[in-house]
């Protein structure tokens, strides 16, 4: 009797000791999963710099030769732009935080200068600034070769386009980045601005249409 009961406490032992060992293993491979996952969002994440100090964006611009994602956009006067309104020109997305700084009022100004020499082209400027905001710019610094573009109903082109900033001073606000499309609304050229308080390679920008 001594003996079957030993036999069977063994067993009960050895089982209990099995499912230890396999929930371990369970925990070590989901482990193993989640670290990896963790990992490949964070490659994902574009690393730029704001006047040096590191900060991030939800991800990163479309790849050159992919399809431009559709998008919905308000303009000074509140009605609303997509991107399929442009098709058949080439298109420059000048992207930046806020027209209420210094480099980004730069970049309007510079864009829209170029923009009356440019042949079947359009500017999109796009920030999450209130499109009463820009319109003010817009009368202030009589920018009218550019259209000017808001993000702020719902953030979804920054987030489309990996636009969006993720931590910092300027958290969910957008990058400062210049995307091209030719007349089909394929991308054919982007630049995400290293620092933030760099202004953009307009040159690189314009030689690509």
């Amino acid at each position: 009797i001594y003996s079957v009961i030993m036999k069977d406490k063994n067993l009960f032992i050895a089982k209990h000791i099995y499912l230890a060992v396999l929930t371990t293993n369970v925990f070590i491979n989901n482990l193993i999963i989640l670290t990896f996952e963790f990992k490949l969002k964070l490659k994902k994440m574009a690393d730029i710099t704001l006047k040096g100090n590191p900060i991030n964006t939800i991800g990163n611009l479309p790849k050159v030769g992919s399809k431009a994602s559709e998008f919905s956009l308000k303009t000074v006067a509140l009605a609303t732009n997509s991107l399929s309104d442009f098709i058949g020109k080439n298109v420059v997305l000048n992207i930046f935080p806020s027209v209420d700084t210094g480099t980004c009022a730069t970049s309007v100004r510079e864009f829209n200068k170029q923009a009356a020499k440019l042949e079947n082209t359009v500017v999109l400027c796009i920030s999450k600034d209130l499109p009463f905001a820009q319109a003010r710019f817009c009368g202030a610094e009589g920018i009218e070769n550019v259209v000017m573009l808001s993000d702020f109903a719902n953030g979804s082109f920054g987030k489309d386009y990996g636009l969006e900033i993720t931590n910092g001073p300027l958290a969910n606000l957008h990058s400062r980045a210049v995307i091209v499309l030719d007349a089909k609304g394929k991308v054919i050229h982007t630049e995400q601005v290293s620092d933030i308080v760099d202004e953009p390679n307009y040159e690189a920008a314009l030689n690509a249409i």
